[in-house]
């Protein structure tokens, strides 16, 4: 039987359309796909997160144990700062891509994907030194999410007081007795707030939300927002067969190493890796799907990751990792739907960005 979050009932009282997603019950959507993806662009959309693993990292030396787990720098962090890592393998490829939140010298918070949370506790239980303790908290803490551009007016209309908080950093607030955790992050490619509270008050915090009017919004909403924004999902752009440098998230790399995987990635990032995420544009609205090969001159240079048809752009689109020759912008390609040669474009990544 599938997991479900405390908000599943909810949600399929609201209209919610439940599928399976990584073994969770979920809703895909609630009224459509593009009505919600066009509430979170133009207004507010709501989000379970509830699927998502939580997880708690505290104790003298959490910030060599998780720099040697993580990417990306963390020393630099400061206490309710946010920062975006990757956990990798020996061999440079993504185990995970994952939320890290520090709460104080030693405590830290992590926000890693549903279908690796098992697979991340067990990595990062190996060679535990003494004095760390990691905790799996996903099923006391409830995370949902409210995006887009009315989202402050909307918590603050709630008595969340979130105004002033910078991009990627959380604020702990008073919100009905209990504590609400207001972390300005997201998968949208908008502007909000992803939001941590106790899993018995997230129903409370849902239907307060949802009161206000904000669009309920599935799974299906989001993945078309985060693919606009040039975001990668964990099962197609990043995986055990590539980097964080393949994926262009240099960023999110430690130059000075000492995290595993830290050869690769560094002698990539030195010397350029062999493949790279690219956009592609189709030039017609046939929509491009995981796996369609990428063809240059009849030959295969690469594979799709993820396609849709853009509701903000009213063109089909997609992302592909291709050869790094034919990786430049405005490479005309061709992508193998289901046996039909169908012409595109390489473009730069995102494909929308949000008036700042």
């Amino acid at each position: 039987m599938a997991a479900r979050t405390v908000l599943h009932d909810t949600q399929k009282a609201a209209g919610g359309k439940i599928i399976d997603f990584h073994g969770w019950d979920m809703p895909v959507q609630f009224t459509s796909i593009a009505a919600e993806h066009q509430a979170v662009r133009t207004a507010a959309g709501l989000f379970d997160l509830g699927h998502m693993g939580r997880l708690r990292v505290d104790g003298a030396g959490s910030l060599a144990f998780l720099e040697r787990r993580v990417c990306r720098p963390l020393a630099d962090l400061a206490t309710g700062g946010v920062r975006y890592g990757l956990t990798l393998a020996e061999d440079g490829t993504v185990e995970d891509d994952v939320l890290v939140s520090r709460e104080s010298a030693d405590a830290w918070h992590v926000v890693v994907n549903a279908s690796n949370k098992d697979k991340v506790l067990t990595l990062w239980r190996v060679g535990m030194p003494d004095g760390i303790r990691l905790r799996d908290i996903s099923d006391e803490q409830a995370m949902v999410a409210v995006q887009g551009p009315a989202a402050l007016g909307h918590l603050q209309a709630l008595g969340m007081e979130a105004k002033d908080q910078k991009y990627y950093s959380f604020r702990d607030v008073a919100w009905r007795g209990t504590t609400v955790r207001l972390s300005r992050t997201g998968y949208t490619g908008e502007d909000g707030y992803e939001c941590f509270v106790s899993a018995d008050r997230v129903v409370e915090l849902w239907q307060a939300l949802a009161g206000r009017g904000i669009a309920l919004c599935g799974l299906g909403a989001r993945d078309t927002l985060r693919l606009e924004a040039g975001m990668p999902l964990y099962g197609n752009e990043l995986d055990r067969t590539t980097t964080p440098v393949e994926a262009g998230l240099g960023f999110a790399i430690n130059k000075q190493g000492g995290f595993i995987g830290d050869r690769v990635v560094l002698d990539q990032l030195a010397h350029g890796p062999e493949k790279k995420l690219v956009g592609l544009r189709m030039l017609d609205k046939r929509v491009p799907r995981s796996h369609y090969q990428v063809l240059v001159a009849g030959l295969a240079v690469g594979q799709v990751t993820s396609g849709t048809l853009s509701p903000t752009l009213g063109a089909a689109i997609g992302m592909a990792y291709v050869t790094s020759a034919h990786a430049e912008p405005g490479t005309r390609i061709q992508v193998d739907l289901r046996g039909t040669r169908c012409d595109a474009e390489i473009v730069k990544l995102p494909f929308y960005k949000r008036a700042k």
